[in-house]
C-alpha cells in the first residue's frame, strides 16, 4: 500500500512539473498579464463609455495574453475628478480626464475650459494633434505623471432646463441653478454663462433636476440622451457654449514600464477608441435634435452673438486669461 501511496505521489508531482514547463500553470501564467484598470464616470449607453470596449478590442487583438483590461463604468471604481490623483499614484492605470481636471495642476490649459474658443470638433483634433497639443501634453506629463494618448470630443455642451423659459441672453439664465462639475473653472463657466454655478456629481443629476434641487445643466447632446435627462427637463437652449473634449491618458508608471511595441500598441488603441467615439457622437449630434422633440422637448436658439461676447468679456477680465500663454489663444483661432 505505502509503495502504491509513494508511486501516486510521484505522477502527481510529475504532472505538476510538465503543467509548469508547458505554461500551462494558470495563475502564474496569469500574473504576467499587465492590468489596465480603466475607471470612468460614463453611463453604459454612452459612446465615451463604449469606446472603452474598443479600446479592450483592439488592445487584445494587436497584444494577445499581454494586458488584463478591466473597464469600471458609472464611476463604480473612483468618483469622478479623482482620477488624475490615482493615476499619479498608480493605483489606477486609465482614464479620461477632462480639460477642467488638467487645469488644476496645468493653469495654461484652462484656455480649453474657456466658451466659445474652440470652434468644432474637426478644429478640437487638429488643435491636440498638433504642436500646441504636443506642448501642452509634455507639461501635463511632468505635472500630473500621466501621459495622454488621445483626444476624444465629448460633444458640443448645451443648457438643459427643468422648465421652460425664454432664453435670449446670458441675463435669462439670472438666478437658474445650473448644475456643474465641483471643480472652480466649470463653476466659472457657469457662472459666465449667466446661471448660478451649483457643483453636483453627475450620477446625482437626474435626481437633482427631478426634485428640483437644480434648475437644470449641461452636456452634450448624445449625453442628455443617454443618461435620460430629457425625462426630468422641458427645455434645451442650444447655446454651443464649450466644444468639450476628454483625453484618454495613463498613468506614468504604467507607461514608463511598458515596452516600445507595448507602447504603440496601447496609443493605437486608444486611437481607434477616440475615432469610435468621435464618429459616433458627430453622427448622433446631427440626428438627435429630433428625438427631443419626440419627447417633448422645447428646443430653442438664444442670441448666440451675445452669449459669445458676454462669455468671452467674462473670461478676458478674469485671473484665467492671465495664465494663458502669450499668443495661445491667437494661435488657436489661426489653427485651420
Amino acid at each position: 500500500m505505502k509503495t502504491v501511496s509513494n508511486l501516486r505521489r510521484g505522477l502527481l508531482a510529475a504532472s505538476v512539473s510538465a503543467m509548469a514547463l508547458c505554461g500551462m500553470a494558470g495563475p502564474a501564467w496569469a500574473d504576467t498579464k499587465i492590468p489596465m484598470r480603466i475607471s470612468t464616470p460614463a453611463v453604459p449607453d454612452d459612446w465615451h463609455a463604449k469606446m472603452w470596449t474598443v479600446f479592450k478590442d483592439t488592445l487584445d487583438k494587436s497584444s494577445p495574453n499581454q494586458f488584463d483590461t478591466q473597464i469600471n463604468l458609472n464611476a463604480s471604481l473612483f468618483k469622478q475628478g479623482t482620477e488624475p490623483a490615482a493615476m499619479a499614484r498608480g493605483n489606477l492605470e486609465l482614464s479620461a480626464i477632462s480639460a477642467f481636471d488638467m487645469a488644476k495642476l496645468v493653469p495654461e490649459f484652462s484656455i480649453f475650459t474657456a466658451g466659445y474658443v474652440v470652434r468644432d470638433p474637426a478644429h478640437q483634433q487638429k488643435v491636440f494633434s498638433g504642436p500646441i497639443g504636443e506642448g501642452l501634453f509634455k507639461t501635463v506629463s511632468e505635472k500630473m505623471d500621466v501621459t495622454v494618448l488621445s483626444t476624444v470630443y465629448l460633444g458640443t455642451r448645451q443648457v438643459n432646463l427643468r422648465e421652460a423659459r425664454n432664453v435670449k441672453t446670458p441675463a435669462d439664465l439670472k438666478g437658474i441653478k445650473l448644475r456643474m462639475p465641483g471643480t472652480k473653472e466649470w463653476l466659472f463657466l457657469g457662472e459666465a454663462l449667466g446661471a448660478t454655478a451649483t457643483p453636483l456629481a453627475f450620477g446625482e443629476v437626474y435626481l437633482g433636476l427631478k426634485t428640483g434641487t437644480i434648475d437644470g445643466q449641461d452636456n452634450p447632446l448624445p449625453t442628455v440622451r443617454a443618461a435620460k435627462f430629457y425625462e426630468v427637463t422641458k427645455q434645451l437652449v442650444l447655446t454651443n457654449h464649450l466644444v468639450d473634449g476628454i483625453f484618454i491618458a495613463i498613468s506614468n508608471k504604467t507607461w514608463n514600464a511598458l515596452t516600445p511595441a507595448q507602447k504603440q500598441n496601447v496609443k493605437a488603441a486608444a486611437q481607434a477608441a477616440a475615432q469610435y467615439n468621435n464618429e459616433n457622437r458627430i453622427k448622433e449630434e446631427g440626428q438627435i435634435v429630433d428625438f427631443f422633440k419626440q419627447q417633448g422637448l422645447q428646443v430653442t436658439t438664444p442670441d448666440l452673438d451675445a452669449f459669445r461676447k458676454s462669455v468671452q468679456d467674462t473670461y478676458a477680465k478674469s485671473d484665467y486669461a492671465k495664465v494663458w500663454p502669450a499668443g495661445m489663444l491667437e494661435r488657436i483661432n489661426n489653427t485651420r
